[in-house]
């Protein structure tokens, strides 16, 4: 046997027996098959941006030269190409300086999964029953192209586009395309959207943006519900911070206090984890500050603006005396009096807040009232507290922007086709999955479904996409363009860029190329709204416009610009050059609240109910990746499932056991899944991981455990539109014994399709 035959053929049996690892084992895989000439152990490092969440990281991706199974115009064939093997963090990228977590490396799966989308689909059967059939580009896009023009002709002002939250050029091409149809509507949605908090720092500071946290520099931390090792903002650069306060400066560890009702990744390494009681948190950073003014530690005008949104600020918060709020919290009157007198002694000390604390009816009161402990604290703009990144967004000759389109939530967009029907007529939708992350009885799956026609640009069926009429899809990140203009980790100025690190496996095309052939077609408003032909053609005039802006004139040095952008992964500045916080806005009413509202009566659903953020799944959008589902939960070690978190003693007072199936109900509906039972939660929280529960998600992710969203009640925070997913009371009780996977625990039993491991 050639050596060739026998590598093909290692291939080959090597993914069958990887997948059927993972529980089925027929399941298809894009294979790689190494070329005769090629040298073992070299291979070639493209740049590229991770996009398995919104932080924004700098990759570098293994790229060697094989050959690649590929479907064209319906005949399998073997095709010669680059082929991407591994991904690893940028060591050049300002955000997270060569380190990636394992979400960013799951990334890879997504070019080579099994059950992506290959061609355009157009649907047959009923609407949401996942039948569809293969059709021609040209078919597509006249489909589009006819839908989009009726609606140009009319001028009726029925289009909505739901993306998710978009940075960079990107949001710049999208928004311009929506802006040029009539009162369009631009929706963009994510579960964990950030919204709460950067109305707080637009307020306090009149920086409407996440922080940048100097952990790096920090000696005393103090972090209200932010999961920031795991999933909050941007962990990667929040780890590498962390790991240099607390090891890398000898002699000298910063300490860490994590207040929270359940231990997350990041309250399971804190020097002290605090259970406050939920919605509190503000409260309790005002007695925090109480303490600081009292005892003369910092003078009240320190705070600033952030200071004088709090009631009572100037008296030095007479109500929140720590003897006052100690029952209220659930937090001793000596322990709050300590923690504020060693957070002022030991500069630089910062706060942050962030998960569940923000997610509460009384919300945004939280984040106003961290932020003016920060201030008090004088962590704000300065080494070792909370900074801010100076966000760059091009904007080249002829863009219209993105910030002339009307942002609506998708709550409001499904209450207008509910109580008008005809509210919106072509519905475009890109990387959002609004049906699995919303509360059922928000009805956004009834209301899509009354929308004459919709176009998604995603590479997989989910439960929102199920719903379209027509699926053009994307380019893997891999396959594609990219920029992205990162929001946190870095104070330097950044504009991330990569072109495409391997050609297209299957028949897509790069969602900005859709909506810039579309515009042509179109012509009038779209066409002079996205000049351009392609969406590189558009990112180089951007990034010409940014070597404009630092005052050189040359053709040539731009040229050459561009080509260094491209291979470094984007530009960024030399040196630190954040923005510098000033007075903000006013915050309204919500600055004087400060008690939080549940959905239930205590005396009839006597739990709070906590959903958090998956570090594998994150909110639910990686949960088709296999890597994700056979990777164990760093805390629980929970595999290919999902649990319910309850405390020791209130497990046994209710006669539940590790691994018992237990039902949660709220007023809006209930769920079921087992019970990991655990010391390192409040008595009267229960918790549960967002991500599985899909009913339709690829493979490996349809059917697999419940939707914690599901059940929650259908409230906001106060003043804003992000959904108080923290805000929801439950009862608790055992239904039977459960099936739970743990990794090396001798409780658990693998589902079937497992059993063979």
């Amino acid at each position: 046997m050639q050596r060739r035959d026998f590598l093909k053929i290692s291939a080959a049996g090597g993914a069958a027996a990887a997948l059927e690892g993972c529980g089925n084992p027929d399941h298809q895989l894009i294979r790689f098959v190494p070329e005769e000439d090629l040298v073992p152990g070299l291979a070639t490092w493209k740049p590229s941006i991770c996009t398995q969440c919104p932080a924004g990281c700098g990759l570098i991706v293994r790229v060697m030269q094989g050959e690649a199974e590929v479907v064209r115009k319906g005949q399998l064939g073997l095709l010669k190409m680059g082929l991407a093997k591994k991904l690893e963090g940028n060591p050049a990228h300002p955000v997270n300086q060569g380190k990636l977590c394992p979400r960013g490396q799951a990334g890879l799966q997504v070019t080579y999964h099994p059950d992506r989308i290959k061609n355009p689909l157009a649907r047959t059967g009923p609407r949401g029953s996942g039948q569809f059939q293969e059709i021609t580009w040209d078919e597509a896009l006249k489909q589009l192209i006819s839908q989009l023009s009726a609606l140009q002709a009319s001028k009726s002002g029925q289009l909505a586009f739901v993306t998710n939250p978009l940075r960079g050029f990107r949001r710049n091409i999208v928004g311009n395309f929506t802006a040029s149809f009539k009162n369009a509507q631009l929706v963009e949605f994510a579960l964990f959207d950030g919204g709460v908090i950067r109305a707080a720092n637009s307020a306090s500071f009149g920086i409407d943006a996440p922080p940048t946290v100097d952990l790096n520099q920090s000696n005393y931390v103090i972090s209200f519900g932010a999961d920031f090792l795991g999933t909050w903002n941007s962990p990667v650069a929040q780890s590498n911070g962390y790991g240099h306060m607390r090891q890398g400066r000898p002699g000298q560890r910063g300490k860490f206090v994590q207040v929270e009702p359940r231990i997350s990744q990041t309250g399971a390494v804190a020097d002290e984890w605090i259970p406050a009681q939920p919605g509190t948190e503000g409260t309790l950073a005002l007695s925090l500050a109480h303490v600081i003014l009292r005892d003369k530690l910092r003078p009240a005008a320190a705070a600033g603006h952030a200071g004088s949104l709090i009631d009572g600020w100037s008296q030095g918060l007479p109500d929140y005396a720590p003897e006052k709020t100690e029952k209220q919290i659930g937090v001793p009157a000596a322990t709050i009096t300590r923690i504020a007198r060693e957070a002022a002694a030991t500069p630089p000390a910062v706060a942050l807040i962030g998960d569940a604390s923000t997610a509460q009816t009384n919300g945004l009161f939280n984040a106003l009232a961290v932020n003016a402990l920060n201030a008090l604290l004088g962590g704000v703009g300065k080494p070792g507290g909370v900074l801010f990144s100076r966000a760059w967004i091009a904007q080249p000759a002829g863009s219209m922007g993105a910030e002339k389109n009307a942002a609506h939530s998708i709550q409001k967009l499904a209450e207008q086709i509910h109580s008008a029907p005809d509210a919106v007529k072509v519905l475009l939708l890109q990387n959002a999955n609004p049906v699995f992350a919303t509360p059922a009885t928000w009805r956004v799956r009834e209301a899509l479904e009354k929308v004459p026609f919709i176009a998604s640009f995603g590479s997989f069926i989910d439960e929102t996409s199920a719903l379209a009429d027509l699926i053009l899809p994307d380019h893997s990140p891999l396959e594609s363009w990219l920029d992205d203009a990162p929001a946190s980790g870095t104070t330097r100025a950044v504009a991330s860029l990569a072109p495409p690190t391997m050609n297209p496996l299957h028949n897509t095309r790069s969602m900005p190329d859709v909506l810039l052939d579309a515009a042509y077609q179109l012509g009038g408003d779209p066409a002079k709204a996205l000049p351009w032909k392609t969406y590189d053609e558009a990112l180089k005039a951007a990034f010409t416009a940014l070597y404009k802006e630092k005052g050189t004139k040359s053709a040539k040095d731009a040229d050459e610009f561009w080509t260094k952008a491209q291979e470094q992964g984007g530009w960024w500045s030399a040196e630190e050059n954040g923005v510098v916080p000033s007075g903000g806005k006013a915050a309204g009413a919500a600055a004087k609240k400060s008690a939080a509202e549940f959905d239930g009566a205590p005396g009839d659903f006597p739990f709070h109910f906590l959903p958090f953020a998956s570090q594998l799944f994150y909110d639910g959008s990686l949960a088709h990746l296999p890597w994700m589902q056979e990777a164990p939960d760093p805390l629980s070690t929970v595999m290919w499932g999902t649990w319910i978190e309850i405390n020791t003693q209130t497990a046994a007072k209710l006669g539940i056991q590790q691994g018992d199936l237990i039902e949660v109900a709220s007023q809006h509906g209930k769920l079921q899944a087992p019970a990991l039972v655990t010391p390192g939660i409040a008595p009267d929280v229960v918790a549960m991981p967002v991500g599985q529960g899909h009913e339709n998600f690829t493979r490996y992710a349809s059917g697999r455990g419940a939707n914690p969203i599901s059940i929650l009640a259908p409230v906001t925070v106060s003043d804003t539109s992000s959904l108080a997913w923290a805000a929801t009371r439950v009862k608790v009780s055992a239904v039977g014994r459960g099936k739970m996977v743990l990794f090396g625990g001798s409780m658990s039993e693998a589902p079937p399709e497992l059993r063979h491991r």
